[in-house]
């Protein structure tokens, strides 16, 4: 039989094109970097992190704390500092990486804790989960037989279990019972502690302020902002939240070893002051004294260290006094207290004058016959001067260091015997008629530190109770034992008892496996 002429020819379709692969998309890849932000992996790195970059903080200087040794790591490292600083290394905790660091972390744990915590939540009010097929899989098994029935095993069980603080639920053939939900709380409070540490450091960065200010004793501060040599406050500080406090530095005692290996080492530095909260206040005396705080209206003022003012009076070459009163000096050897400070004169006359000091509190000749100090307490305190004549360069209106004299514009004196260091009460003339300076003793001056963090209570708070949680999570193991009974043909009952403890086993479940066997419902014919 021949097809017919009639039939439509053959079509043939054409092949469908392969669909190509599409990506995640935007979304997809937000979704993926959420997840790796919020893993514990990365928490763990950020951390590390953080601590990593606390490094160059501990062993740098740190204009907040101590900007003049900035200053001089400056000076004695005139190529590597300039690239230190455009790292921030002499600004580690207010570095732009530092507070990205940060940040990453809080939202890396935050975004790992908090929903580890609802479902830590939901799992504690769920039922325990049904026991296993096979019992006697488990790492922790024991068995008996017992004449009683399977609702009276099981509700001796119960009674059992419950006594040891057992959650316990009961289904058709067997109870479940699990406990040791504060290993896991415990862990969970551990990280939400240190993400409310983590938010108190913060924020106290962000509210508070930190003030350093060198008070010479005799004199004062208050607490505003023109009163302070270096201030920093943060982001959200606001100068109009200053505590109206005044301090007082009245006298200034260092004690040292006298004898010994350790001869110089400081034992004790002791301030007393007076401090007034406001204006209405009553002025108040306190000792101030190192891990000792001063505590006022929410601030805390802190002993740094303390050094030596020399006091001198400068007579210009018309006989006036020019200046009078005592000059800090900043020590060089903080085992000797051997000090170097400036004096600058501006209104003398005719010619303004400037000297560079050395300051010896206990000032003994060398083995080449120099002066050197041989005690930091001042028993023979001289001082050596080194004067110059000019143009100080104060009228320009450019910003100078109290410490440091500028020389490009004067001319140096030589004075008659400018190796012979001067004691105290001694007057040295100037050449030339420029005038003449008289040494007249020292005094001592403190480096108070004014810090105000709204953050410390609440980080300390929090770093117990971190702790507290990290024990708690050390000792508590998470436990879980089942009991099942099951009737046999002879009418006698068989009962299964089975554990499983994360961590590895411990002696409780021998103790209730023990228990159940022996507790165990006799019949009535065996009584």
């Amino acid at each position: 039989m021949t097809a017919s002429t009639d039939a439509p020819e053959a079509q043939t379709s054409p092949q469908a094109p392969r669909e190509r692969p599409v990506g995640i998309g935007v979304v997809g890849w937000l979704r993926w970097g959420w997840r790796q932000l919020t893993s514990m992996r990365t928490a763990l790195v950020l951390l590390f992190l953080v601590g990593l970059g606390t490094v160059p903080g501990s062993f740098l200087p740190q204009r907040a704390l101590a900007p003049e040794k900035v200053t001089q790591f400056f000076d004695d490292h005139k190529t590597l500092a300039p690239l230190m600083d455009r790292l921030s290394l002499f600004d580690v905790f207010a570095a732009p990486w530092f507070a990205a660091v940060y940040i990453l972390l809080f939202i890396s744990l935050a975004g790992c804790v908090l929903p580890r915590s609802w479902q830590h939540f939901q799992h504690i009010r769920s039922r325990p989960p049904k026991a296993p097929r096979n019992l006697d899989r488990l790492p922790q098994t024991a068995s008996h037989e017992t004449d009683a029935t399977p609702e009276d095993v099981l509700a001796e069980a119960a009674t059992v279990l419950k006594e040891r603080r057992f959650r316990v639920d009961t289904y058709d053939d067997h109870i479940a019972a699990e406990k040791g939900y504060l290993r896991e709380t415990g862990n969970l409070v551990f990280h939400l502690a240190l993400l409310v540490l983590l938010f108190a450091v913060g924020s106290g960065a962000a509210f508070g302020y930190k003030g350093n200010v060198l008070v010479t004793e005799g004199e004062g501060f208050s607490n505003t902002l023109t009163s302070y040599d270096a201030f920093k406050g943060g982001r959200a500080f606001s100068s109009s939240k200053l505590p109206p406090f005044t301090v007082w530095v009245d006298s200034f005692k260092a004690g040292y070893l006298v004898d010994g290996p350790n001869r110089g080492q400081p034992i004790s530095f002791a301030a007393k002051i007076r401090y007034q909260k406001d204006l209405k206040a009553p002025v108040r005396p306190y000792d101030l004294q190192v891990n000792h705080p001063l505590n006022v209206d929410g601030a805390r003022v802190y002993l740094l260290g303390h050094g030596y003012a020399p006091r001198f009076t400068v007579r210009d070459g018309k006989g006036q006094v020019a200046y009078q009163g005592a000059v800090p000096f900043l020590p060089m050897n903080e085992a000797t207290y051997a000090s170097e400070g400036v004096i600058k004169v501006p209104d003398a006359q005719p010619d303004q004058l400037g000297f560079i000091g050395l300051f010896w509190p206990t000032a003994v000749p060398d083995a080449q016959g120099k002066v050197t100090s041989a005690f930091p307490a001042a028993w023979n305190p001289q001082v050596a001067l080194f004067a110059f004549k000019g143009d100080l360069g104060l009228s320009n209106g450019a910003p100078q260091s109290v410490y440091k004299l500028e020389t490009a514009k004067l001319k140096p004196l030589v004075m008659g015997n400018k190796t012979k260091p001067l004691a105290a009460g001694q007057t040295e003339t100037l050449p030339g008629g420029a005038g003449s300076v008289t040494f007249d003793g020292y005094r001592q001056y403190v480096t108070l530190q004014v810090n105000r963090d709204p953050g410390r209570v609440p980080a300390l708070a929090a770093a117990i109770v971190a702790i507290l949680g990290i024990v708690t999570s050390f000792l508590v193991r998470r436990r879980r034992v089942w009991v099942r009974a099951r009737a046999t043909d002879d009418g006698r009952t068989v009962v299964e008892v089975g554990g499983l403890t994360l961590g590895g086993a411990t002696p409780e479940f021998d103790a209730i496996a023990e228990r159940l066997a022996k507790t165990a419902p006799q019949t009535p014919d065996e009584e």
